[in-house]
């Protein structure tokens, strides 16, 4: 199947300026920690997806509901209004026993909402990170 063209590429705005203009100090200080993580478990330096996305990596994703090939991020994050969503493109459902002890958080299909790491065992998010950035 060939790869399909998505709305949100890679850019080369800065990463940094990005998170300093999030306007919470608390989830600002959060971003700059999970991209921390982030950059540990992958190995890779910070990239802009789009204007609001903050991405690790590379790979070719197939979306479970389309079927379609995509470049993407192997693993990201972004801050928004009321809350931070962490893509770590994995089935969640997979991981139910591990995100049962992460703490206050919701999910969606490939995603983790947080609303601050304080609401988060971190231990337990490294590990989610540093297995979603494993993957192939």
């Amino acid at each position: 199947m060939a790869k399909a063209e998505i709305k949100t590429q890679q850019t080369g705005a800065s990463v940094t300026d990005f998170i300093n203009t999030v306007a919470d100090e608390q989830k600002r200080a959060d971003c700059f920690a999970i991209a921390a993580m982030m950059q540990k478990a992958t190995g890779d330096e910070p990239k802009m997806w789009g204007p609001a996305i903050i991405g690790f990596g590379h790979t070719t994703y197939k979306s479970g509901r389309s079927g379609r090939e995509v470049d993407w991020m192997k693993i990201g994050f972004s801050p928004r209004k009321a809350n931070i969503s962490l893509y770590l493109t994995m089935n969640v459902e997979e991981h139910a026993a591990t995100l049962e002890k992460l703490g206050k958080h919701k999910t969606g299909v490939g995603c983790i909402y947080i609303n601050k790491l304080a609401d988060v065992d971190e231990k337990v998010l490294k590990g989610l990170i540093n297995t979603a950035a494993k993957r192939k």
